[in-house]
């Protein structure tokens, strides 16, 4: 009689157990997450990547949704107010459209809108190595070292850095045609300067070679250099005579001080170790 009891109050234990589990199950189903919603409101963004003079066309956009509590200062929502200008300003994927980065609308495309008042844009061919293996691209910042003769003489040769910190516009290549009329890629750099920085830049690229150097952007001091000479470069730099004056007025004379002669290498001398003793003897070379 016990065991009858036992199992009863077992069962209706478990009958209650599975009604209380039931209930709860179907009261979590029939609930209603609670959502918070945030405004939004459409922006034209950019679809792909766009580069500087690129005429933005209805593929390059497309709209999406943004809280408006975030919403970027001068965002564009209109789609037709985008579509047909030219863009200053690189933008990546994703990207709002602002009216900073936008050619206006009656500037149109291309490299001119993206030109500020009183700047230049100038272009110079060159190579891999001029171009720095491909890593100038336009929003890089580089500086430009000529190396220029102005005699014939080589021994006047020099290297300087004639423009710092200067902004590329555009990196690319371009056709034109060779001597026997043929087709042949040309790599093109566009700099944006200003007009005394075009005469240099055209000076140096027409009658020597220049070289770009690389620069990182967060870097903006501009060092001036002296240029060097090969004979600088190898250490053996042409003595250079020192004019002087002496007198007053008139009767002054002028008179020419050579400067110093070099001092001359010290002679080649070996250590020679015996025991706890030290020597150095000079080595001379027989003739």
């Amino acid at each position: 009689m016990t065991r009858m009891r036992v199992f009863i109050v077992f069962a209706f234990a478990i009958s209650i157990g599975g009604v209380f589990a039931f209930a709860t199950y179907n009261y979590v189903q029939n609930v209603q997450p609670k959502t918070v919603s945030m405004p939004t409101k459409q922006v034209v963004v950019a679809a792909t990547d766009l580069q500087i003079g690129v005429e933005i066309k209805k593929d390059d956009i497309r709209l999406i949704e943004w809280p408006e509590n975030a919403m970027p200062a001068g965002a564009i929502h209109d789609p037709n107010e985008v579509i047909g200008r030219g863009i200053v300003l690189p933008l990546v994927q994703n990207e709002p459209f602002l009216p900073m980065k936008l050619a206006s609308k009656e500037a149109g495309a291309g490299l001119p809108p993206a030109i500020p008042q009183g700047m230049r844009a100038v272009s110079v061919r060159v190579n891999e190595v001029i171009g720095v293996a491909g890593y100038v691209l336009p929003g890089t910042h580089v500086d430009v070292v000529a190396t220029v003769s102005p005699t014939s003489q080589a021994g006047d040769m020099t290297s300087k850095v004639i423009l710092t910190n200067v902004l590329v516009l555009a990196a690319g290549t371009k056709i034109e045609q060779s001597e026997n009329n043929k087709p042949m890629p040309v790599s093109v750099v566009t700099m944006l300067v200003t007009p005394e920085e075009a005469e240099r830049l055209t000076l140096a690229s027409g009658d020597g070679t220049i070289q770009l150097a690389l620069r990182n952007p967060l870097d903006k001091e501009s060092p001036v250099t002296r240029g060097i000479k090969p004979a600088a470069l190898l250490g053996a730099a042409p003595i250079q005579h020192v004019v002087t004056r002496t007198g007053v007025g008139n009767s002054q004379v002028a008179k020419v001080v050579p400067s110093p002669a070099p001092a001359a290498p010290e002679p080649a001398t070996v250590e020679i170790i015996r025991g706890d003793k030290r020597a150095r003897e000079v080595v001379r070379q027989e003739n």
